[in-house]
């Protein structure tokens, strides 16, 4: 724990060297962030440099305090609404839909510590159903179910009523359903 706030004091005191120990070590988790939204693997990339800007810039305004235990899960917390704030915003300026690619296999071996393998591999398989929906459920059930966001909250990022964030996370939810049915029962006769 110490560690992690001397590198985070490091990195508002703007030790370049820091900054890169800090880029590497979260570099993963912020891709999986972004890519749940980007799924263009180069603009993806772009976005999670973009964020880790803001994040350097604003690291100063995060309530860090050296004796609390879960320092780390907070700081995760508040990086991923930076990445996601960033990664809407790039979506806005693309104002299409974008191109969907398969994520590198080495983005999912790099170091995410919250989830053991078969979590990683049920996460894994979740985001390749989820890259199925059409783009404005996908973006709903990403962020009220995978990131924590309220309907209030994600109506007021994507500029929506509560009413049709609600309604497209039920459609959303409906088309997972017949996708993870019929994945399901495409199992069962091959075996």
């Amino acid at each position: 724990m110490e560690s992690l706030y001397k590198l985070i004091r490091d990195c508002i005191a703007r030790d370049s060297k820091s900054q890169r120990v800090f880029y590497e070590y979260y570099y993963g988790f912020a891709l999986k962030t972004v890519f749940r939204y980007i799924y263009q693997y180069d603009k993806a990339v772009d976005v999670v440099n973009d964020g880790f800007v803001k994040i350097f810039n604003s690291l100063e305004r995060f309530k860090l305090k050296k004796e609390d235990a879960d320092t780390e899960r907070i700081l995760m917390g508040w990086m991923k609404r930076i990445l996601i704030n960033t990664a809407i915003d790039e979506l806005r300026k693309l104002q299409n839909s974008p191109v969907v690619v398969e994520l590198p296999e080495y983005i999912w071996e790099q170091t995410d510590r919250r989830y053991d393998a078969d979590q990683k591999i049920l996460y894994k398989e979740l985001i390749c159903e989820i890259k199925r929906l059409p783009p404005s459920y996908r973006k709903v059930f990403n962020m009220f179910v995978i990131d924590g966001f309220s309907h209030g909250e994600i109506a007021n990022m994507l500029g929506i009523s509560e009413g049709t964030s609600k309604s497209a996370l039920a459609k959303a939810k409906a088309q997972l359903k017949r996708f993870i049915e019929n994945r399901f029962a495409e199992k069962s006769y091959a075996v």
